[in-house]
């Protein structure tokens, strides 16, 4: 039956229930094979902001007895000592919260009967919200015994796939295609390594809204079981893809993708670019790379038009989802790494080489001079801070400066996805962090730029996983919503490279969706207030909207601080407006049709607001010739009066890649 539903969300989705039927032997019946939805007491675990059920969420006996909600966020429970008696459950769930009693205890005591229910609300802290797991066992196991409605056809297992790692997904051919790390299998400890793939339909064209699901359509072996789609009997170990993506040569769409053969330890010994057969449904070599090359067509590209060109943009695995890679659409430039370029501040050409690495510095202040250049690779994490620390670069000149909006600490991003937010009107990534707390790789973040290239600066946190993994996780823009106000994002779960007590059963090592709303307060970032040249040669400030409205991107001066656009507000902040052609700044508005340039913090701190390192005044001045300027150098203007307060550049250049044009 079709469900009309509308979330808290506030966009309507139609949900297609699959009654799910086990065909068993003429005379069998459901209760053969596990008791009847009656014998079994329901708990269900609703998040209390959206009314949905929460998955992932632990309920625990006194005796460690522990259940976890499914997809729904139902729990079923028929275990014969519980039954019609008072049982305490601690509730807990990474992101969430449920209240603590006068001695420490999180949970509730229900009533345990046969056919009885029980409904738990939690609070949920992450800005992301959990949605369902996508792969694996028993997504909807519970709801299942229960009897209650499940949105997908294989609730319970697709493919014979118990486990599955990282997720490239594209649209291709009218569908989405998936492809997923290596898969287990319920039949033995070792899976398959050679590159999973499914299918689903696209939500415009009959496939499910992403809210409620996915339907995946695994490619699979004689047995059932989710089959290799590269396989390449040569290879030493696992065939990992990445940098999957599609383009057109002679009117016809082609699906590539990046490979890497494995061998013992994770290292590398061989790459190489394969195309999709769709005759036979799997991938197959067209050339192989130098796979030394940092310069690598990986992890989730995207198509861009600058000045006319197109490009595809790429991140290796080096650049942990900033991507600085890039080469033109076509099968003679793709497969030839000579032709693909570095956003980077190397000499064109050069390599790093620790201490006589080759740095291209302008004549005269000696900037360094960051650009597109065919050949010459961009420079990792580890490059970036070896020459930091060694002195050849300043601090200010890492390309490296994602920083927690809350703190001011580092961030380490160890890769993600960057995509083009008609919502934001601005590039957004979604990264992990490496040595993150309280997960090492379990915190996901959220933040915004006006370019692909940068400047990144400041994140939120919107997930977080309690000392469990959550890598590898990509946006899906194809899934947005609400033009790109609602935006989704999975990634994997797993208790790898963490130090995780408790493995959780069914859901380790799988994929979990969630979605985000940016319209959420919390997400109303600062971005660069830029210093612009006028024609006329006077100084003006502007955002990227009047930037781009303008096509003025070439004049900018400098970014002398951060400040919340003005098209997003947020709690405790105020409105500056723009007077006199924008070269003056002002809390008051100066006629009634007036919009704000930016907002920002009021001038002075309330008694109940932290001190932000890296906020500062915004002090007003007048220059020698009598004009109003601006500094939020207070050592330059003591005793100067405060417009407000904003956030420091902690960038001692500005990126010039404001060109790239996203295209579908």
């Amino acid at each position: 039956m079709l469900n009309f539903c509308k979330d808290s969300f506030g966009h309507p989705f139609f949900v297609r229930f699959y009654v799910f039927v086990f065909l068993i032997a003429a005379a069998g019946t459901i209760s053969s094979v596990y008791a009847a939805p009656a014998e079994y007491f329901q708990i269900t675990v609703l998040d209390d902001q959206s009314g949905r059920g929460v998955p992932l969420v632990e309920l625990r006996t006194v005796n460690d007895v522990r259940y976890y909600t499914d997809s729904n966020g139902i729990v079923a429970i028929n275990d014969p000592e519980l039954m019609g008696r008072s049982v305490y459950f601690h509730v807990s769930s990474p992101g969430y919260e449920y209240p603590v009693d006068s001695y420490g205890n999180s949970g509730t005591a229900e009533t345990v009967t046969a056919g009885g229910k029980a409904v738990i609300k939690i609070k949920r802290d992450n800005i992301a919200e959990r949605l369902y797991r996508l792969t694996g066992a028993g997504i909807y196991r519970d709801s299942v015994l229960t009897g209650k409605s499940v949105p997908i056809k294989q609730p319970l297992l697709n493919g014979l796939v118990v486990g599955q790692d990282t997720v490239e997904v594209t649209p291709y051919q009218g569908k989405l295609y998936w492809f997923f790390g290596d898969t287990m299998r319920p039949s033995y400890p070792l899976g398959q390594y050679s590159t999973s793939g499914a299918a689903s339909l696209l939500p415009s064209d009959g496939g499910l809204d992403p809210s409620i699901g996915v339907d995946l359509t695994y490619w699979v072996d004689k047995s059932g079981f989710s089959r290799g789609m590269i396989p390449l009997p040569e290879s030493p170990g696992p065939v990992w893809v990445g940098g999957l993506f599609t383009m057109l040569d002679s009117g016809k769409e082609h699906l590539f993708t990046h490979f890497s053969e494995i061998k013992k330890g994770m290292e590398v010994v061989k790459a190489g670019l394969a195309e999709f057969d769709d005759q036979s449904a799997v991938f197959k070599p067209v050339c192989t790379y130098d796979f030394k090359n940092s310069l690598q067509p990986d992890g989730h590209p995207f198509h861009v038009s600058e000045d006319g060109t197109k490009y595809l943009y790429f991140e290796d695995g080096q650049t942990a989802g900033f991507p600085l890679i890039r080469c033109r659409p076509d099968l003679k430039t793709v497969t030839d790494l000579a032709e693909y370029e570095g956003f980077t501040c190397l000499s064109k050409g050069a390599h790093f080489d620790g201490a006589n690495t080759q740095l291209d510095r302008a004549a005269g202040d000696g900037h360094l001079i960051w650009g597109w250049k065919k050949g010459t690779p961009p420079l990792n994490y580890a490059q970036m801070n070896d020459l930091e620390s060694s002195g050849r670069i300043k601090a200010g000149e890492n390309v490296y400066l994602l920083r927690d909006i809350d703190t001011d600490k580092a961030i380490h991003s160890t890769g993600g996805s960057v995509y083009w937010n008609a919502y934001c009107m601005r590039w957004i990534m979604i990264t992990t962090e490496e040595g993150g707390s309280p997960s090492h790789l379990g915190e996901v973040w959220f933040a915004a730029a006006d370019s692909p290239a940068g400047p990144w600066v400041y994140a939120r946190k919107i997930a977080t996983h309690d000392h469990y993994t959550f890598y590898n996780p990509t946006q899906h823009p194809f899934f947005d919503q609400d033009g790109g106000r609602v935006i989704y994002f999975e990634g994997t779960y797993t208790d790898a490279f963490s130090d995780v007590k408790d493995i959780t059963p069914r859901y380790n090592y799988n994929q979990l969706m969630y979605r985000v709303a940016l319209d959420d307060n919390r997400l109303s970032l600062p971005e660069p207030v830029y210093l612009v040249h006028s024609a006329n040669g006077a100084l003006y400030y502007a955002m990227r909207e009047q930037v781009a409205a303008a096509g003025v991107w070439k004049s900018i001066v400098s970014i002398p601080f951060y400040a919340v656009p003005g098209s997003r507000s947020g709690a405790g902040l105020i409105p500056i407006y723009a007077v006199d052609n924008a070269a003056r700044l002002s809390a008051q508005k100066a006629s009634a049709i007036d919009v704000p340039l930016f907002y920002a913090l009021p001038a002075v701190k309330s008694a109940s607001e932290n001190d932000l390192p890296n906020v500062t005044a915004l002090a007003v001045q007048k220059n020698a010739a009598g004009t109003t300027a601006y500094t939020n150098d207070q050592s330059a203007a003591p005793g100067a009066p405060a417009l407000c307060r904003v956030w420091r550049n902690p960038s001692a250049w500005v990126m010039l890649d404001y060109d790239a044009t996203p295209l579908p």
